[in-house]
């Protein structure tokens, strides 16, 4: 029988905007949040309240990260979560909001959490905060993470959830109502990863992460995320994606 997982109901039809708390908004994440623009504009087309989305990140934009993620030369030496905030609030008409700061250190609960960090131990530590997170009601429940990782030329997401989504009856499908985040479906405190820094150049940057892996994540997570709201019901939670071999395989509920 077919495994489904039904939306939790108050992403369908909320009382207020659905928050979103963005963590990184470097190569993946920079993507990532010109994505939830796209879905935000969607969403009110089709009678949703849209999004209402804070993004933080503690780093500056350099010359490295220039090509590869979403800046441009006049925005050297700025905080990375302002520039892109500012620039899609002007570009959608939005009043989203940039905390230039550590996720998860300074963060109120959102409905949906999406990370976009670099190492297991950020991940970690994300995970840490949001079991510790009280339940609370409407606009700041937690009830989904969305995580997006990866390597020179692969990676995955993940969605999970924060809390049992009650699922209604479904004599045809068997439903799921709790979907493993990326700190329950892999052992992350035994990662064995080296320590990096920023990149001096674009040609470094590009040895470590292929140019085009974190925009061909970004616009498949973020694809994963539209369905979940968008048709009310998944029967996946996430990829992999091998921009090598050019495969894309689900992960299957």
């Amino acid at each position: 029988m077919k495994r489904i997982h039904y939306t939790a109901p108050y992403v369908l039809a909320p009382t207020h905007r659905l928050t979103v708390n963005l963590a990184g908004t470097g190569g993946t994440g920079s993507r990532v949040l010109t994505a939830l623009g796209c879905i935000d504009r969607s969403l009110h087309a089709l009678g949703h309240p849209g999004l209402h989305v804070t993004a933080f990140d503690p780093d500056i934009v350099t010359e490295a990260n220039i090509g590869r993620q979403l800046f441009s030369p006049s925005d050297m030496g700025l905080n990375k979560a302002s520039v892109l905030v500012t620039r899609i609030n002007r570009f959608l008409s939005l009043d989203w909001e940039a905390v230039p700061e550590l996720f998860p250190d300074c963060a109120d609960p959102a409905n949906i959490t999406v990370s976009c960090v670099d190492s297991a131990r950020a991940r970690i530590d994300i995970a840490g905060k949001l079991s510790s997170v009280p339940g609370g009601v409407d606009h700041r429940k937690p009830l989904y993470w969305l995580d997006f990782g990866n390597t020179v030329n692969a990676g995955q997401v993940v969605l999970g959830t924060l809390t049992d989504i009650e699922q209604p009856p479904a004599n045809e499908y068997e439903t799921v109502s709790s979907l493993k985040t990326v700190a329950e479906l892999f052992d992350l405190a035994s990662v064995d990863e080296k320590a990096s820094g920023p990149s001096c150049s674009l040609a470094e940057a590009l040895q470590r992460q292929d140019l085009f892996i974190n925009s061909s994540l970004a616009q498949l997570g973020c694809n994963l995320l539209w369905k979940l709201i968008s048709t009310g019901c998944i029967d996946m939670q996430g990829l992999y994606l091998n921009l090598e071999t050019m495969r894309v395989n689900p992960i299957k509920l």
